[in-house]
Formats: C-alpha cells, sequence, structure tokens
C-alpha cells in the first residue's frame, strides 16, 4: 500500500467509525488555499469537530497522533477558522485526532477527542 493509499485508507476508516459513533459528517478533505482538513463533522449542535486523521504501517518512530505537528495544528485551526466563518456559524470548535495503525499483522484505530486546543 503506497502512504497515499494508506491516507486514503485511513479517513476511509475514521470516516466509518465517526458515522459508527453518531457523527454527521459535514465535510471531508476540506480546503482554504494550500491547507487542508481531512474530517468536519458534528455530534451535538453548537459543536463543529474537526478531526486530523493520521495513518501509519508502523508505530516504529512513534504512534500516528505523535506527527500532527504544532505547525500542522496551525494550520488546522486557521482552515478550520475559514471554514466557521465563511459558513456563518456560531460555534465552538473542537479539535480530534484520529490515528489509524495499519499493516500486514494489525489494523488499530484510536480516537483522541480534544487533542490539542487553539491557541
Amino acid at each position: 500500500m503506497t502512504p497515499k493509499e494508506l491516507g486514503e485508507y485511513g479517513e476511509e476508516l475514521a470516516t466509518l467509525h465517526l458515522i459508527k459513533q453518531g457523527y454527521t459528517i459535514l465535510e471531508r478533505n476540506w480546503f482554504f488555499g494550500k491547507n487542508e482538513v481531512d474530517i468536519i463533522c458534528q455530534k451535538e449542535e453548537g459543536v463543529l469537530i474537526v478531526v486530523e486523521v493520521k495513518a501509519r504501517n508502523s508505530d516504529f518512530f512513534g504512534d500516528p497522533q505523535s506527527f500532527v505537528s504544532t505547525g500542522k495544528q496551525k494550520s488546522i485551526v486557521k482552515v478550520s477558522n475559514e471554514y466557521v466563518l465563511e459558513n456563518d456559524l456560531d460555534v465552538e470548535v473542537r479539535f480530534d485526532i484520529i490515528a489509524v495503525l495499519k499493516n500486514s499483522k494489525q489494523e488499530r484505530l484510536e480516537h483522541f477527542e480534544d487533542a490539542f486546543y487553539f491557541f
């Protein structure tokens, strides 16, 4: 599986997980400029959840969620803010990470709610 295929697989798995957990998917791969957020969803009124999906085939270099750098967090916040403004939403925004580990021996998905905060 190429890195691109793994990323797409991880996003699909994350989307199915969220739907199963009662989330409504509003957007997938939403862009502002060159920056993108993987999934924008909602579970309860007034809270917008922005999900970054990290898929890896090995945790040798660390857990997938540890690869969401401060720079990436800033980019996610910027894109999310633009989404809220563009859609004239009055919501609280929560940032989650879904980590997917997939290889020939295992498939694991972990959902980290409130993974980081607006700073």
